[in-house]
């Protein structure tokens, strides 16, 4: 079975699940809360909006949010508190609001107090491109600049882990290169090549690679090349040697195909709604689904 799509997403939580509690980390953004009303009034969240509340509230008023459904905590340190909230078990998901990058992530890898696990974590976008009836993962396209063997191990995972949440109950993961052909002056075919040979398999997924996009993305490609396999032109996954190539390769496709996207933060205590503060409402809350769908499947499993 293949991944849901984002209207398959929103219909399932639509339907059958539970509102869950999201702290913001700095909820004075304008587009947050337009996300979060819209999830609120679906019954998919609870929020609390960690920051200096007369901003979140001016934000609120000139943005014509109503906050009788949203819980403030006031707080000049609003990634502490919003970690805080997931730590004492009073908020099941993380979001990232007006903050910058680097000061959430402070609290979240804070040894004593933050949302480590021993896990590697890592950006996982789902992308949709319609017009070619395709939808699938990437990752890790904002975390680990050159995560070694071990790290891409645990992004594998967590991009299955995360694939499963949304209905693919055995994942096609494509480890991407340039080439398809192992080469000593491509040292991301070798890692391609060491990764496929580390993974267990008693591992629910089918990896494949080293795959170039054109291969992963599409069955054409493949029948030119004369290649076969199960990520071949239907890759539910694809998993990036570097930050450099998985960055450049999901906003290329961002801003240059119509498409639409969403992503979350893995490997934490839980899952994080990390996207850019340039990112517009709509994207915001297909984040929000798939950060939803992994925790209402942990919750689940435990």
């Amino acid at each position: 079975m293949s991944l849901l799509t984002f209207d398959q997403l929103f219909d399932r939580a639509d339907s059958e699940m539970a509102a869950m509690s999201v702290a913001v980390a700095g909820g004075d953004d304008s587009t947050v809360l337009h996300a979060l009303a819209e999830t609120t009034r679906r019954h998919w969240t609870r929020p609390i909006l960690c920051g200096p509340a007369d901003r979140i509230e001016d934000m609120a008023r000139t943005e014509n949010v109503s906050l009788a459904n949203f819980k403030v905590v006031d707080s000049d340190q609003p990634a502490v508190s919003a970690v805080e909230l997931v730590r004492r078990g009073e908020a099941s998901l993380l979001m990232k609001g007006q903050i910058a990058t680097p000061d959430l992530m402070r609290a979240v890898l804070k040894s004593d107090t933050g949302l480590r696990t021993g896990r590697t974590i890592c950006q996982i976008v789902m992308m949709e491109v319609p017009k070619d009836r395709r939808h699938f993962l990437l990752a890790d396209t904002g975390i680990t600049i050159e995560p070694s063997v071990d790290q891409v191990l645990q992004i594998v995972e967590s991009t299955a882990a995360l694939a499963r949440s949304l209905g693919c109950t055995t994942p096609r993961i494509a480890i991407m290169a340039a080439s398809e052909k192992v080469t000593d002056a491509m040292p991301e075919t070798r890692l391609a090549e060491r990764i496929r040979a580390a993974l267990p398999e008693s591992l629910p997924l089918q990896i494949q690679g080293p795959l170039s996009f054109d291969l992963a993305y599409s069955r054409v490609a493949g029948e030119k090349k004369k290649l076969s396999g199960d990520a071949i032109g239907a890759a539910d996954a694809m998993v990036f040697p570097s930050l450099l190539a998985a960055n450049l390769t999901v906003k290329a496709i961002m801003y240059t195909a119509d498409c639409r996207f969403g992503g979350l933060l893995a490997g934490a205590a839980c899952p994080i709604v990390f996207m850019s503060r340039a990112d517009d409402t709509e994207t915001r809350i297909r984040s929000l689904a798939l950060a939803i769908s992994q925790a209402s499947t942990r919750q689940a499993v435990a």
